[in-house]
């Protein structure tokens, strides 16, 4: 199913939710795993300098000082790490988006692992301001690969996987989320629940009857059934639920009367290019709420796999252009 995993991190207890999954996911399916923190930003175009990330100190990024930002990782992660093999601990200097997505493409991962923010003072209110433009929806925006994000501990994760609930807004995006959901449920053998909600506050002119709402709620069954069930190739272990209400709300509500393990979306809500596109307020509300991870499929997977090298030949070339990254031997395997 994941043979690349690319845990982004912080490395920090915000991360301890998204670590979890991230380690279990590497366990279950034997995968290699990346785990990689940007530590600290660049002051001004080619300063030697860097602001921490973490501390907020600015720093000269010399070789003593990378060494101690692998071997806090290192210290951080000792139980997930303690009898794994395919494990490579990572670290970089820039703009943490731009980053994390240069490494995904680098190292053509299957899924970036990440919390949904980056201190844990970003509670309620703040919190969703904060995350608009943050490095979780810039890497939403730009991956070529599902994103899961993980904002509140995972209970059953993947390790007791058996419900998918996959939400549709018909956009062309949410047919590669559709992909991917059935693909995910298919291999694990979990139940995959296929839902939309209608959103009657948006529909232009005078307020539906009760039977124009029937019928509108059917029509989008009907949708769903044609839209998504020829390509299932025979699996049936599914259902179609279509609600009536503030999206964000109803397929929170739905999540937590299915026990969902994990909901995957499309990562914006609008017929745009993924390039233009922001993270939808749906998924912004979802992410905040969920009890379980949060899957943010940009795009189906565009890039074959020959030309994945030639992709990561040209990340690694312009990562080692940098005045920052040049002269810090960050990748450390074990």
């Amino acid at each position: 199913m994941f043979k690349r995993i690319l845990f982004a991190t912080t490395s920090s207890p915000t991360c301890d939710h998204a670590a979890r999954v991230a380690f279990d996911l590497a366990k279950k399916y034997d995968a290699e795993i990346f785990v990689f923190h940007v530590f600290g930003i660049p002051t001004r175009g080619a300063s030697p300098f860097i602001t921490d990330v973490r501390s907020g100190d600015v720093e000269t990024p010399d070789e003593d000082y990378a060494a101690w930002v692998k071997e806090e990782m290192q210290i951080t992660y000792a139980a997930q790490l303690e009898g794994m093999e395919k494990v490579t601990i990572d670290c970089a200097v820039g703009s943490p988006a731009t980053e994390i997505l240069r490494k995904a493409w680098k190292e053509d991962v299957d899924l970036i692992v990440m919390g949904a923010h980056a201190s844990e003072e970003d509670v309620g209110a703040y919190r969703y301001r904060a995350i608009v433009g943050s490095t979780m929806q810039r890497v939403a925006r730009g991956a070529l690969c599902p994103v899961l994000i993980v904002s509140r501990p995972c209970n059953t994760c993947f390790w007791f996987f058996n419900h998918i609930v996959f939400c549709t807004d018909f956009s062309k995006a949410a047919m590669a989320a559709f992909r991917f959901a059935c693909r995910t449920a298919k291999h694990i053998g979990s139940k995959l629940y296929l839902f939309h909600a209608l959103d009657l506050s948006v529909t232009p002119g005078l307020p539906l009857g009760q039977e124009d709402i029937e019928r509108t709620l059917d029509e989008a069954r009907r949708r769903i059934g044609e839209l998504y069930l020829p390509q299932m190739e025979g699996f049936d272990n599914f259902e179609i639920e279509v609600r009536e209400g503030s999206p964000y709300v109803e397929i929170l509500k739905f999540a937590r009367e299915k026990s969902a393990s994990l909901i995957v979306m499309a990562h914006h809500t609008r017929e745009v290019d993924p390039e233009k596109a922001l993270l939808g307020s749906t998924v912004e509300q979802v992410v905040l709420r969920s009890a379980c991870p949060v899957a943010s499929v940009n795009r189906a997977r565009r890039m074959p796999r020959p030309l994945a090298r030639h992709a990561r030949i040209e990340a690694e070339a312009e990562h080692e252009a940098s005045p920052h990254v040049a002269q810090l031997p960050f990748a450390l395997r074990f």
